[in-house]
């Protein structure tokens, strides 16, 4: 079932462009300017396959993530009491909505410590993931993305809380999956090098509302857990 959990992580990652662009924004670009020029064809065109390319692999990494990470809260559910496990994930997935509300609205960015975990997952994908630089065709730039993927990202790492709160395999994959789309227009106008899409997702006024949206969607998560308490 589609809901407002799969709205919020397209949207976390649609307006988090600022944290996209300031964390791969350069990775994006250094990644541009070392790719092929294939003779006789649009320089544009080839450079914008290969970024897709690369982006649909990274956005494929979110997705086996959040299967991974929605399956493994199904198993543990059968170990505790499921009313009371349901809940409390969903708490926990409203607080976590909240929290990157926030941070996309620029009010508060502790959000952003998730990333000191990520470390330990990047010191064993990292050098893997350099050891496909620099890319000579789209396979390689696909597979290469996927391991990027596993960057350090505080957006990256409180979306795919929300897949412990799905309970679900098939929907932790769905929440993160919407959420790398939303994160496709910042990292390919990066790529490409056309800022108008960053500038307006950066200003102050647009973060603002949409940050306002997401912590609604957590308030919103956190009335239907209490209510069930009760």
């Amino acid at each position: 079932m589609i809901d407002f959990t799969v709205t919020g992580a397209f949207l976390v990652g649609l307006m988090g462009a600022g944290h996209c662009i300031g964390m791969c924004g350069g990775l994006v670009g250094a990644f541009s300017q070392q790719l092929p020029k294939p003779p006789g064809q649009n320089m544009l065109a080839a450079q914008l396959q290969f970024i897709l390319s690369y982006n649909f692999g990274r956005i494929l990494s979110y997705t086996i993530a959040g299967a991974l990470i929605g399956g493994s809260a199904s198993v543990l559910s059968t170990l505790f009491s499921l009313d009371l496990y349901l809940i409390s994930m969903r708490i926990f997935a409203g607080m976590m909505m909240i929290a990157t509300g926030l941070y996309i609205a620029q009010i508060w960015s502790g959000v952003v410590q998730i990333e000191r975990l990520g470390k330990l997952v990047w010191k064993v994908v990292g050098p893997v993931a350099n050891r496909l630089l620099p890319i000579k065709n789209l396979k390689q730039a696909f597979v290469a993305g996927f391991f990027w993927g596993w960057l350090p990202c505080g957006l990256v790492y409180s979306t795919l809380t929300w897949s412990v709160a799905a309970n679900s395999a098939q929907q932790g994959a769905l929440i993160m999956a919407a959420f790398g789309l939303g994160t496709l227009p910042a990292l390919v106008s990066a790529g490409v090098a056309a800022q108008f899409f960053a500038q307006l997702v950066m200003k102050r006024a647009v973060r603002l509302f949409s940050g306002l949206i997401l912590v609604s969607f957590g308030i919103q998560t956190l009335y239907i857990a209490f209510a069930q308490l009760s």
